[in-house]
């Protein structure tokens, strides 16, 4: 099953055609503010497509208590649309209450990895169902980090039940960044805890001492990361699959046009399991 991010300049399109894909996802906190004129449009949404709610607000890695207003937000948003799948990430955005625009990286040690499982637990166990935490972009390192990333996300899905959300885009842009190979990350994951992939583009950024990656969200999925995804659904099959475009949105044609292309990706690899099997 494919699906593609709701965006604003989608919604009316999106009631008014009500095209063929399979589901859409969401950011949940534009939909927080139930008499909201998007609430309501997402109500109406949800009458003819599955929804994602993908989170972007909980700050799990900060050392910042959770917000519990913005939890109940969620709750209602949760309990309301009835979402295939609730999502946030493997980062921090908050110090003090004060929020960054961004999504920023975790030390990955030990002391981390036990403040973030618990966080984890407490949103499962307030919402009533399983999170899906989704792996990150990112574009500098801590020099205190003792645990690989894979592992670090590896050991949250075991401690705490939650499942996955591998986005093939973070991997190969911070492989870029970082230096680490992708295939390594990805094999170092439990794929029966992989619930939903995200795919999506990058910008190549130019600077005096060298080049970076950043995941913008603002083009068409690269050749390579389609080729991961290939080598994805031919060794574990068939996962929800979303594309993501954020800035310099296009036409919604266009995002359907890439959904297409992860459909007929999953097709073809079907097609050639069958004629392997003997």
């Amino acid at each position: 099953m494919v699906g593609v991010g709701l965006r604003s300049p989608h919604i009316a399109q999106v009631l008014e055609q009500k095209p063929d894909i399979g589901w859409l996802e969401v950011h949940s906190e534009n939909y927080f503010i139930t008499t909201s004129t998007a609430r309501q449009q997402l109500r109406q949404i949800a009458e003819h497509y599955p929804i994602s709610c993908h989170g972007i607000g909980l700050s799990l890695g900060s050392a910042d208590p959770l917000d519990r207003q913005h939890l109940s937000q969620l709750k209602q948003l949760v309990d309301e649309i009835n979402p295939i799948a609730v999502s946030d990430h493997l980062s921090w955005s908050s110090v003090d209450g004060q929020f960054f625009n961004d999504l920023l990286p975790l030390p990955y040690t030990e002391e981390a990895l036990n403040h973030f499982c618990r966080k984890v637990e407490q949103v499962q166990e307030y919402l009533g169902c399983q999170m899906l935490i989704e792996n990150p972009s990112s574009y500098l390192s801590f020099a205190n980090s003792a645990i690989p990333e894979w592992e670090f996300l590896h050991q949250v899905q075991q401690r705490t039940g939650c499942g996955l959300l591998l986005d093939l885009n973070n991997i190969y842009v911070s492989a870029f960044n970082h230096g680490f190979d992708c295939n390594q990350y990805i094999a170092a994951l439990d794929a029966s805890a992989v619930k939903e992939i995200h795919l999506a583009g990058f910008t190549a950024k130019q600077f005096e001492d060298g080049e970076i990656w950043i995941d913008t969200h603002s083009k068409p999925v690269s050749e390579p990361v389609w080729q991961l995804y290939r080598n994805w659904v031919q060794q574990h099959g068939q996962t929800p699959t979303l594309i993501e475009w954020d800035l310099d949105i296009p036409e919604l044609s266009v995002l359907l046009e890439e959904a297409d292309k992860a459909r007929n990706i999953m097709m073809q690899e079907a097609q050639d399991g069958q004629l392997l099997t003997p």
